[in-house]
């Protein structure tokens, strides 16, 4: 028998969930992390998404926070968004 999401991860799905994407500040690297997103969560909505540069500018981190519907769907997103070669870091 297959346990639901929400024993599995402590998490009561459907909730809002932040993910926080960093990469080196080039080519719009805010735009591939939402593209990305979306291909897992359909649209995003307006003032989900933040992004903050690194001190000296070279890195950004992106922050989506989207309405999760389940592990199945985090660990989908996870796995994509840190398979990519641009992105250092998925958290």
């Amino acid at each position: 028998m297959r346990s639901n999401d929400n024993t599995q991860t402590g998490f009561e799905f459907p909730c809002d969930f932040p993910i926080k994407v960093m990469g080196v500040a080039e080519n719009n690297f805010d735009a591939l992390v939402v593209e990305i997103v979306m291909r897992h969560i359909g649209d995003i909505n307006e003032g989900a998404v933040a992004i903050r540069p690194s001190r000296n500018g070279k890195y950004v981190s992106v922050t989506v926070t989207f309405e999760a519907q389940g592990q199945h769907q985090l660990d989908e997103l996870y796995r994509e968004l840190s398979a990519h070669d641009r992105i250092l870091m998925v958290l």
